[in-house]
């Protein structure tokens, strides 16, 4: 049975300004390219069953720089629609919703197209990668290239828990996750590792 492990995308533009990214296809930063470029080495004693990515290309770059090949796109793993909040820091959502919270709250609608996601909606797009990463690891590791609060739902929903308590992970940019096995149950092996 193999590992799966999960590669969080580069520095962009607005993960440095704190803006929320989701559909909005940003550019690696020349930082982000380096942080992704540093990965291969964590990655290249490796050979993967199946490798997906965010068809974005923040996180399709980063598959690429970091040496991952034969990536296949998959829409299930773009980052959580914000809805109304796209572009938007929390420090600016607080001035009128001071309370707010994205694990709890939610977003609001936003332009045609982007109605903006829940915690179980984001959970069930999750739930849906773990069905293929499952059917792939007795062949061997998995990889997914994304983004952060999809990744850190995703991990929430391996260790059968709910979508919301990704808020407990903290998941840098241009970092591996790698989630393993102990006792055939699923546990956080390495979290946020940088070369």
């Amino acid at each position: 049975m193999g590992d799966l492990l999960l590669v969080r995308h580069g520095e962009t533009e607005w993960s440095v300004s704190g803006q929320h990214t989701s559909w909005t296809d940003l550019p690696l930063t020349q930082h982000g390219e380096e942080q992704a470029k540093s990965l291969a080495p964590l990655l290249s004693s490796r050979t993967f069953a199946l490798a997906l990515a965010s068809p974005l290309s923040r996180a399709i770059r980063t598959a690429e720089l970091a040496g991952i090949t034969g990536v296949v796109p998959d829409p299930d793993l773009q980052e959580w629609d914000y809805g109304g909040y796209e572009g938007v820091t929390t420090v600016d959502i607080h001035r009128t919703r001071p309370d707010w919270f994205l694990w709890n709250d939610g977003v609001p609608p936003g332009p045609d197209g982007h109605p903006g996601e829940s915690p179980e909606q984001v959970g069930r797009r999750a739930d849906r990668v773990l069905a293929r990463v499952d059917a792939a690891l007795p062949d061997g590791d998995v990889i997914l290239a994304a983004h952060g609060h999809f990744l850190r739902v995703l991990t929430a929903r391996r260790l059968g828990l709910a979508p919301a308590d990704g808020r407990l992970f903290q998941l840098a940019t241009g970092t591996v996750s790698r989630l393993s096995t102990e006792h055939d149950r699923p546990v956080i092996a390495e979290w946020n590792t940088r070369s």
